[in-house]
């Protein structure tokens, strides 16, 4: 059921430019249900409130840092709790670093080996290259 409200609140378009979260996004948020539903006006519009915001804040900066959303549920579960302690937040944060440091060694081998294909490369313009040759190897 939902509410419905005569308050007044923050639309989705406002929600979107107060928090740079496109209108598509927030609505997923909604559907996956890390967005709580907003109360609706009589027209059946939605309205958001002040906590409802700072979530969507919250959301938004955790995706900035790269946490899944998997990670932001779990971290919005704590949340919700409200007796959560900075332990189970800093074990979730250590083991999304360990993660992030794991796909900076991947990029950096993928660097390496995209800058050898491109010294290879003597940019002739006839048939036949060093980096096309390379993409067809066999690893």
């Amino acid at each position: 059921m939902k509410n419905i409200t005569n308050a007044r609140g923050y639309p989705i378009g406002r929600m979107s430019q107060k928090t740079g979260v496109n209108i598509e996004t927030i609505r997923y948020y909604e559907r996956i249900a890390i967005m709580p539903k907003p109360d609706r006006t009589g027209g059946g519009n939605r309205q958001y409130n002040d906590d409802q915001l700072k979530r969507l804040f919250f959301i938004r900066r955790s995706r900035e840092l790269g946490f899944s959303i998997e990670e932001i549920r779990a971290l919005l579960v704590m949340v919700d709790r409200n007796d959560f302690s900075c332990v189970e937040v800093h074990d979730l944060t250590v083991a999304h670093l360990a993660s992030v440091k794991e796909k900076i060694a991947s990029l950096k081998k993928l660097e390496s080996a995209l800058t050898v294909m491109v010294v290879e490369c003597n940019r002739g313009d006839v048939p036949g290259c060093p980096i096309v040759d390379a993409l067809f190897e066999m690893a």
